[in-house]
């Protein structure tokens, strides 16, 4: 029965990881016009690199000024930060949506990072499992 008991809990809690996961995806009503703007620019041969939101997508993204909160950054202290107009996201991290072309060295960059991060989630699950 033990181990019948931990199956069962083991699947509830994947199930719940997975809702979790499908009800935090939300995507921009203006992802799409984006996708199409930057198409546009670089048939123009222009390009460019336009700011996102990292929680809904939107482009709709910018600078928080001084009176809202942000009097550091403006003095050079800090790092700044951006507000997202459709969703209300605040941080200091955003995304960027580019046109460009990608390089050899940005391919590298990219593989790195993805290395990393899968590196820090086996980390993880290590220290989870010693810790049992």
């Amino acid at each position: 029965m033990g181990e019948r008991e931990q199956e069962q809990k083991k699947k509830k809690k994947r199930k719940k990881q997975i809702t979790i996961l499908e009800t935090e995806k939300v995507e921009s009503k203006l992802l799409p016009e984006l996708v199409e703007a930057l198409d546009k620019l670089e048939k123009e041969e222009k390009h460019v690199d336009i700011a996102v939101c990292p929680k809904c997508k939107s482009p709709r993204i910018r600078r928080v000024n001084t009176m809202s909160g942000d009097m550091f950054s403006h003095m050079g202290f800090t790092r700044p930060e951006y507000e997202c107009r459709e969703c209300g996201w605040r941080g200091k991290d955003f995304l960027k949506a580019t046109n460009k072309p990608t390089t050899v060295r940005d391919v590298v960059l990219m593989a790195e990072a993805k290395d990393a991060d899968l590196e820090s989630k086996r980390k993880k699950k290590v220290d989870s499992i010693k810790l049992i």
